[in-house]
């Protein structure tokens, strides 16, 4: 059920030919994740006092750390970019937290939500180096030295790769996402069935449940793992 998207309510409205309106699960964790990023960073300003609390102090500390990323993938003087590593780091990582809490829905399992952020940032990117650079951005696939007999077969290979990275971005935290969410539901099934058989097997099975509670833990690592990953995959591109 955690991977399944389904409408929660919806109705029709007689306009524009009887436009549905409708609420599901993936849109409603989103709002949920949404409200708790823009809640813990009000909650952080602080009244704007002069001496930080400890949520003032955590995000500034990961500011800090994103701003060093943008600043080391990209390039000193690009903080213009900042502010959207930012949000897609901190989008992805809630995502991924909330997900871990039991019969949440996980969003970054959603392949429509992963591959949408990876299709749009692949076109954000490619509109940036087309700004930038104009027509020489194309020279990009023709690698330095490349003889002319080879150039057709080598741009050919360098556009598949390029388009690749639409895919490849949000395929990866989709799939690592899933394949980790999916371990959780089938062990725990699993010790379920074990704890309540009868009272010899259940104290038998504390010795896996613990090891369970140890997988856990390295899914709840894996969140920010996979939130960073994206990050430094999108300064790479950017960098590009």
């Amino acid at each position: 059920e955690q991977f399944e998207t389904f409408s929660l309510f919806s109705f029709t409205a007689p306009i524009l030919g009887n436009f549905n309106i409708s609420l599901t699960n993936l849109g409603l964790y989103t709002l949920i994740i949404f409200t708790i990023i823009v809640g813990l960073h009000s909650i952080s300003n602080n009244n704007f006092a002069l001496v930080p609390s400890s949520y003032s102090i955590a995000l500034e500390s990961l500011f800090a750390t994103i701003s060093s990323i943008v600043k080391n993938q990209i390039g000193e003087n690009k903080e213009v970019y900042i502010p959207f590593i930012y949000s897609l780091f901190i989008f992805v990582l809630f995502s991924n937290l909330v997900s871990n809490v039991a019969y949440n829905f996980a969003v970054t399992s959603s392949v429509i939500v992963c591959l949408g952020l990876s299709v749009t940032i692949f076109l954000g990117v490619t509109i940036l180096a087309l700004k930038e650079h104009g027509i020489k951005f194309f020279s990009y696939f023709v690698p330095a030295g490349t003889p002319v007999a080879l150039v057709p077969l080598l741009v050919l290979i360098e556009l598949v790769s390029y388009l690749a990275r639409a895919v490849s971005l949000g395929l990866r935290l989709f799939a690592n996402i899933t394949a980790g969410h999916t371990l959780l539901k089938i062990l725990s099934t699993f010790l379920f069935k074990l704890f309540s058989t009868s009272l010899l097997v259940f104290v038998v099975t504390l010795i896996p449940f613990v090891i369970f509670i140890g997988i856990m833990t390295l899914e709840v690592a894996v969140s920010f793992i996979q939130a960073y990953v994206l990050t430094l995959l999108v300064c790479s591109y950017i960098k590009d």
